[in-house]
């Protein structure tokens, strides 16, 4: 099968797999993040991975490949091309094509360049790096030794096998490298395949399940359409793939349905809406923390131009600074204790007053594990709003959840809190 039929195949089956090979992201000592790459740059072509797997160094490699080989379409294959014993990718590929490895003159001597300039000494273990598959093109590694290699589909006439890219490990060598050499050679793989677009409705304060009954489940029905869910906490991402024209006409639909609890549909995150209205309308907010220890300002001074908008933010973990420094009257505290809507309250108003800001909010809650009572459960957090010339809001929440999920899920609801005062 030459390379333009086997274009027309890629085209209906789009089977792209990824093979990442090393025992360290099995133990846990390297993050894996190579599939998310790869779908980033891959998408705009057309292609999705269908399959990713890792295995540890090893005979595990070869075995992996062969069970890869008649079902794929395109393989990207991570790791393993380095000089030492455990570096076994090269040769696992050649011995399944049975192709013959040549050492490559070029290769050899671009490596001894590039480690004379760097006054390291070319060991002979090192040289199995120019060792190149007949048949195979070369792709440059401009950040190390060991290039990158492709071999065409059935290369070899002794065994059906898909596009095989054979990739460094390492994100600094691999990213580059698959920009420059590989993706131009998938991109005329690829050809005109059908245009997809994905569409990603971010929502926050309703869960999945939620989404779902409200628009998701009737859309399954609509041919040509890929729906799909991504669940963070308070926070969902509804994703629509599809042709660009059938996704403009649902469009509508979905924006009617999902309401108010629609924060972006380019990916926004909640704090970057925040910033962004505020900065819009010339408004500042202010914020007064307990539970959550300077999470809520840490989200808002995460957005570029925070600056504008965020002049003055309070972390009052214990009842002395909370009299000190946002005014909240000990006999309060004495009465109905730090954990209340009285206090959340007293918390945002004296927040407004010392910044002179527009909004503030307030934050006090059991972050847990400890200091709950029959009362005050581990989870529950009081979250208050004060604005200039209007009440002061209060919302009562539990979140029975992990001490780090609990401060995210109550940040978020003080920032959906104040993105509908915004909208209103």
């Amino acid at each position: 099968m030459d390379i333009c039929s086997r274009s027309l195949k890629l085209a209906s089956t789009m089977v792209l797999e990824i093979l990442n090979t090393g025992t360290e992201l099995l133990l846990g000592e390297v993050v894996n993040t190579h599939a998310a790459y790869f779908g980033r740059k891959l998408f705009p072509l057309g292609l999705r991975v269908s399959r990713q797997t890792t295995v540890p160094d090893g005979e595990a490699i070869r075995e992996s490949l062969a069970e890869m080989f008649p079902r794929a379409d395109v393989l990207l294959v991570t790791g393993g091309l380095g000089p030492t014993t455990d570096d076994v990718t090269r040769e696992a590929v050649a011995g399944l094509l049975g192709l013959e490895m040549r050492e490559d003159a070029a290769v050899l001597e671009g490596m001894k360049s590039r480690l004379c300039a760097r006054g390291i000494l070319l060991r002979e273990r090192m040289v199995r790096q120019a060792m190149v598959p007949v048949g195979a093109t070369v792709l440059p590694n401009k950040n190390g030794t060991a290039p990158g290699l492709y071999l065409p589909a059935n290369v070899s006439s002794g065994l059906r096998s898909p596009h095989v890219f054979l990739l460094p490990g390492p994100p600094r060598e691999l990213q580059p490298m698959f920009e420059e050499f590989a993706l131009p050679i998938l991109r005329r793989l690829a050809g005109e395949l059908p245009e997809r677009e994905c569409r990603t409705y971010r929502v926050v304060g309703l869960g999945e399940s939620a989404v779902e009954e409200l628009i998701g489940q009737e859309l399954t029905s609509v041919a040509g359409l890929e729906v799909g869910y991504c669940a963070r906490p308070n926070e969902v991402d509804f994703r629509l793939i599809g042709a660009p024209l059938l996704l403009a006409e649902l469009e509508p639909r979905v924006l009617q349905a999902l309401g108010t609890c629609l924060v972006s549909q380019t990916g926004e995150k909640l704090e970057e809406w925040v910033v962004a209205a505020l900065t819009r309308s010339g408004l500042t907010v202010a914020t007064a923390e307990s539970c959550s220890g300077g999470l809520l300002a840490h989200r808002l001074t995460n957005v570029p131009g925070a600056s504008s908008v965020f002049h003055r933010g309070f972390v009052t973990y214990s009842n002395e600074a909370k009299t000190s420094e946002l005014g909240v009257p000990w006999a309060l505290l004495e009465a109905h204790g730090a954990v209340s809507q009285p206090v959340a309250c007293a918390m945002a108003e004296g927040a407004l007053r010392a910044a002179n800001a527009d909004f503030s909010l307030a934050l006090t809650g059991i972050a847990g594990p400890g200091g709950a009572t029959p009362e005050k459960p581990v989870g529950l957090v009081f979250i208050a709003l004060a604005q200039k010339g209007a009440p002061t809001l209060c919302e009562k929440k539990l979140f029975s959840s992990d001490r780090e999920t609990f401060k995210q899920l109550a940040t978020q609801s003080a920032l959906d809190l104040l993105r509908h005062a915004l909208l209103a």
